[in-house]
């Protein structure tokens, strides 16, 4: 299998989909994968509950963020 990325907002992009679609739509062996916004391909179900999935996702792109210290975690946390 062979991925290739295409960004479909730029002139490149929309030109090459649409010339994708119109020589190879309903062709067997040649499928359009779409990615959600993280990027992610969503051809398999997830285990995970994806309101958690969205949580942690948009928690690590967020600013407001607590450093821990491998060595001292309790202390980290200001729970020591």
């Amino acid at each position: 299998m062979t991925t290739i990325k295409i960004n479909e907002r730029t002139k490149t992009g929309k030109a090459f989909m649409e010339m994708f679609e119109a020589f190879f739509k309903g062709l067997d062996g040649i499928e359009v994968v779409e990615t959600n916004e993280y990027g992610q391909v969503n051809e398999e179900q997830s285990t995970y509950n994806p309101e958690f999935v969205d949580m942690v996702l948009k928690s690590a792109k967020d600013k407001k963020s607590t450093e821990i210290n491998p060595n001292d975690v309790w202390g980290s946390l200001g729970l020591k």
